[in-house]
């Protein structure tokens, strides 16, 4: 899809920061078809580089220079209308600040943080990019979904923050979190050991298991072998500094 359109309060972006952005832009452009423009600064005193990602020539999701010593991972970005007064508001609401305010060139502003349970997110003030340029294609961010302890202190956190609602509970594994009535991210319960609270990010492709192989084979690890879910093929996969994606492919219902 080009020309997405993402209302304030709406997931818009995903990125990862690695130890060595270039090394990650080896990984992930041959697994998902990508290429890569030019490096920006990230300005603000801080050292290393952003790399846009693209695919079919629009803009897909960010490789950056991530802070000394720390892990390799990948990050959702919620649009707001300024990124000073959503860290405040987040604050407030018991999250805390991680980085930021940042510029990316001129395409924005981000700022780094933790909902009220610990887990990292990204809020995103748009520039002369909005957001993702393609979703829900192969090799293009297709959803995000939060793995929480506690999903009526997210519930109360983003929905305060975001207006987000939480469907309620049943016997399906995954939530759906609604903005005016869409659908923009899902949410599950997690014991934070078997699975950490985390924000996950998942790519559609149109192979699971071609995509697992051709990790591999580009030195990244299985977490999570191909696997069926009513309507999707699914797998989970580490890139080779440590950060974490699933994939997923329609099964069911294609359009």
């Amino acid at each position: 899809m080009d020309g997405v359109d993402f209302p304030a309060g709406t997931p818009c972006w995903v990125d990862t920061w690695q130890p060595d952005p270039r090394a990650a832009m080896q990984f992930y452009g041959p697994l998902l078809g990508w290429s890569f423009d030019e490096p920006v600064s990230l300005g603000d005193g801080l050292e290393g580089e952003y790399f846009t990602a693209r695919l079919a020539g629009r803009r897909v999701a960010g490789i950056g220079q991530g802070p000394p010593s720390s892990p390799a991972v990948w990050s959702t970005y919620v649009r707001v209308g300024d990124v000073d007064e959503a860290l405040g508001s987040a604050e407030a609401a018991g999250g805390s600040r991680l980085l930021g305010p940042l510029n990316v060139g001129s395409d924005g502003r981000l700022g780094l943080l933790t909902d009220a349970t610990g887990v990292p997110f990204g809020v995103w003030e748009a520039g002369a990019r909005i957001g993702a340029e393609r979703i829900g294609e192969p090799g293009a961010w297709a959803m995000s979904s939060l793995h929480s302890t506690d999903l009526e202190r997210a519930q109360a956190f983003y929905g305060g923050l975001f207006g987000w609602e939480l469907e309620p509970a049943t016997e399906a594994p995954f939530r759906q979190w609604r903005l005016s009535g869409q659908v923009v991210a899902v949410a599950t319960g997690t014991d934070g050991v078997s699975v950490p609270a985390h924000w996950s990010v998942n790519f559609a492709v149109r192979d699971p298991d071609a995509v697992v192989d051709q990790a591999a084979a580009l030195g990244g690890a299985v977490l999570m072998a191909p696997f069926d879910t009513p309507g999707f093929r699914n797998a989970v996969i580490a890139d080779p500094q440590g950060g974490v994606i699933a994939v997923s492919a329609r099964t069911q219902g294609r359009v």
